[in-house]
């Protein structure tokens, strides 16, 4: 009951946030369906990257939303108080994690009818799997949105996290919504051109002249 009674509380507060709405339902499907423009010529290429895209669309905005979220609570003071409270910290997760789940749910069903309806991808597996993987890949989204904060992990797992650019990326988004560039920011920001960089460098060295 008291998971659900948060639950209920972070809705309510999307319901009068049209902002985030727009950002969870429309921004995915509006990526699917540029995807599509751009590839108006070629259409083999959004058949072949249309499904993995579904998925990792729904997963990063979902992560965004959840993470800029609980980055908000805790900076007003809204989860300090709601920790003082009676509630436990698997209720709050719990909690949060259904409203945001539903949430999810409902934005990758939207892609996912936008686009195997109106945009025509198609896929030789089942269409529902791919949905429900979209579905999944959201949710996912959510659950890393609500991770602990780092200083709150055990020490392996605060190796495996400094090992993963998605930290310092949301580090540096941290700090930009609370208006903190310093030195910490700026090797937020040298850490994520350093992976674009590295990834890119291994794409070169991997990207082969002729199939086999």
């Amino acid at each position: 009951m008291r998971a659900l009674a948060v639950a209920a509380r972070v809705l309510a507060q999307l319901r009068r946030d049209p902002r985030t709405i727009v950002l969870i339902v429309a921004v995915p499907a509006l990526l699917e369906t540029l995807l599509k423009e751009l590839f108006a010529g070629r259409s083999e290429i959004f058949q072949h990257v249309g499904a993995p895209l579904l998925g990792l669309f729904p997963f990063v905005t979902m992560f965004l939303v959840t993470s800029i979220t609980m980055l908000r609570e805790r900076t007003t003071g809204t989860l300090e108080r709601l920790m003082a409270s009676p509630l436990r910290k698997l209720d709050l997760l719990a909690g949060y994690g259904l409203a945001f789940g539903c949430v999810a749910a409902v934005q990758a069903g939207v892609v996912s009818a936008l686009t195997f309806g109106a945009l025509g991808l198609d896929v030789a597996g089942p269409k529902p799997v791919v949905a429900a993987l979209a579905v999944a890949h959201a949710v996912l989204g959510t659950a890393l949105g609500l991770f602990v904060a780092r200083g709150d992990m055990a020490t392996w797992l605060r190796w495996i996290s400094d090992a993963l650019p998605l930290t310092y990326a949301y580090d540096a988004l941290a700090h930009t919504a609370s208006d903190t560039f310093d030195a910490r920011f700026g090797a937020d920001v040298g850490v994520v051109c350093g992976c674009i960089l590295l990834a890119l460098a291994l794409g070169a060295a991997t990207l082969r002249r002729r199939t086999a």
